[in-house]
């Protein structure tokens, strides 16, 4: 079995989707590995390196693809109308693995299933106990927090703690930490680690002990509707309309007292609410910053942009596109261990691979198969395949 690592060809994306220790696993499974040359650059891994741990380093996109099994990539793949048409490099029956951002590329779906491609995104992969060490959103959301908190501290022009020398004293930053997953909780940690006095605001009551236990003070209207406030699946339900305007209310109030807000709030396959209005902004203290980390999904900040960062009333408000590939060296180290615990899923005690089409994660992340959509959120019922208990890829 062939097992593919394409060079990402999107832009700002540094990542790479093996890595020296992934590929040594391959290998040991029985797999034969290509790597496209150029591919670990931007999260420096050279090409050496792969090829030392076994890989065959390709010289082009095209060998790369050339008959393999399994693609596994990043980013979603790119299509002719952008540059190369990574898709038609790819053979039919080939399974394709990467983030491939099902909600916001829904038409790219059709086109996985018109070429023949199996494909599964990973960030569909379910937030149980046994998935956990495949779960990319929470991999790569841990660093986002981390380097959110960075990028604040080197736009903001005073330092995080307090300092007391002897021309004065240097009163600490005031940070806000807005939304309050994974990326909010190592964001908390990470200022809280450069001295600043952090607070933290989420609607789903679970996390309050959390925030605490790291040193943080929660804010959050805590009433009835704020108690049911949380899916199964661990993530934030969408708030009423009179919660929101209480909530707004008393983070307005708030938000007035910050020197440093990040924003981390998302819904799965919704726009980012909006928590930051052009009024709060205009409340803060200039040379405030805020980091926007749901820039890409339209913003939870208004007047954010994304790939950018502006200045409105004073404040610098931080849109960076990709900001896990900000820190790509272990942001890919992470995603690679993730797709690998995936993979292992696929290979019997014999090393013979297939997807296991009746285990519930693969279940959850296919998009396409044999020529059709049948994930049941972006295929209509009457298009969606039944699916046999087992069949190989």
């Amino acid at each position: 079995m062939k097992i593919a690592i394409p060079k990402e060809r999107r832009a700002s994306e540094r990542r790479v989707a093996a890595s020296v220790d992934t590929i040594k696993k391959y290998k040991a499974l029985g797999a034969e590995v290509v790597v496209e040359t150029g591919a670990g650059d931007g999260a420096s891994i050279p090409d050496k390196a792969f090829a030392d741990a076994g890989a065959e380093i390709a010289p082009d996109a095209a060998s790369t693809y050339a008959d393999a099994d399994v693609v596994l990539k990043v980013r979603h793949p790119m299509t002719a109308a952008e540059g190369t048409d990574e898709l038609a490099l790819m053979k039919r029956g080939a399974v394709l693995i990467g983030i491939l951002n099902p909600h916001s590329n829904r038409d790219h779906l059709p086109a996985y299933a018109e070429a023949g491609v199996t494909a599964l995104a990973m960030e569909l992969v379910p937030r149980i106990t046994r998935a956990q060490s495949m779960d990319v959103l929470s991999s790569q959301a841990n660093l986002a927090g981390y380097r959110a908190v960075l990028d604040a501290a080197s736009e903001f022009g005073r330092a995080f703690p307090m300092m007391m020398t002897a021309a004065g004293t240097v009163p600490p930053a005031r940070a806000l930490i807005m939304g309050v997953g994974v990326a909010g909780l190592q964001a908390i940690a990470t200022a809280k680690r450069l001295g600043a006095v952090v607070s933290a605001t989420d609607v789903r009551p679970a996390v309050k002990e959390q925030v605490q236990s790291l040193g943080g003070t929660f804010v959050a209207v805590e009433d009835d509707e704020f108690k049911q406030a949380e899916t199964s699946g661990g993530y934030a339900k969408e708030m009423s309309k009179e919660y929101q305007a209480k909530q707004a209310a008393l983070i307005a109030e708030t938000i007035k007292k910050q020197d440093i807000i990040v924003t981390t709030a998302l819904i799965p396959g919704r726009p980012a609410p909006r928590l930051v209005t052009d009024e709060m902004i205009a409340t803060m203290k200039p040379g405030s910053v805020i980091v926007d980390l749901a820039v890409e999904a339209g913003g939870n900040v208004e007047g954010s942009v994304a790939g950018e960062i502006v200045e409105k009333h004073g404040v610098r408000i931080v849109g960076h596109a990709n900001v896990p590939s900000r820190i790509a060296v272990d942001s890919s180290m992470l995603y690679a261990k993730n797709l690998f615990a995936l993979l292992s899923l696929c290979f019997d005690a014999e090393k013979n691979f297939a997807l296991p089409w009746d285990d519930e994660i693969v279940k959850a992340i296919a998009l396409t198969r044999d020529g059709a959509v049948i994930h049941p959120t972006f295929a209509p019922a009457a298009e969606a395949p039944v699916q046999p208990a087992s069949v190989g890829a």
